[in-house]
């Protein structure tokens, strides 16, 4: 997956990182709002990136003679539609997580209900677990298989 990109200094998907204030409550109005704008932000972003390919495969589609420039080709754009791909299933995956911020279920661990923490988030917005119980999914899964 990938993980929340800084896209200016200190902004993550042209949004400033939350500065947690003393004594203040977890997953707040200010807070719910600062990460419905990374979300949102980081989705404008990667839709941006589907319509830059749509229009890179338009332009540059050409009927090369030769075969090892059609292969090239045809190789640059599957590679292109693998990445977009990967893109889709993150909107998607974004697209749930604001659910889950309009629901109220954001910001808390699915397994085990504890905060999943601001700092996480920021790092990766889209997280559903807790740090521990992330770190015990993929111990299982390596001694899995």
């Amino acid at each position: 997956m990938v993980a929340a990109k800084k896209t200016a200094k200190n902004t993550i998907f042209g949004v400033e990182p939350y500065k947690e204030k003393k004594g203040e409550e977890y997953m707040n109005d200010a807070q719910i709002e600062h990460f419905r704008r990374v979300l949102n932000g980081w989705k404008t972003q990667l839709m941006e990136e589907v319509d830059r390919t749509v229009h890179h495969m338009q332009d540059d589609a050409a009927n090369f003679p030769d075969p090892n420039d059609r292969a090239t080709q045809e190789s640059e754009f599957s590679f292109e539609l693998r990445t977009r791909d990967r893109e889709r299933k993150l909107i998607k995956k974004i697209d749930d997580t604001i659910d889950h911020l309009d629901s109220g279920d954001y910001g808390y661990c699915e397994t085990c209900g504890v905060e999943i923490g601001i700092r996480r988030l920021e790092a990766r917005p889209t997280a559903t677990q807790c740090i521990d119980c992330k770190t015990l999914d993929e111990i299982r899964e390596k001694q899995m298989g």
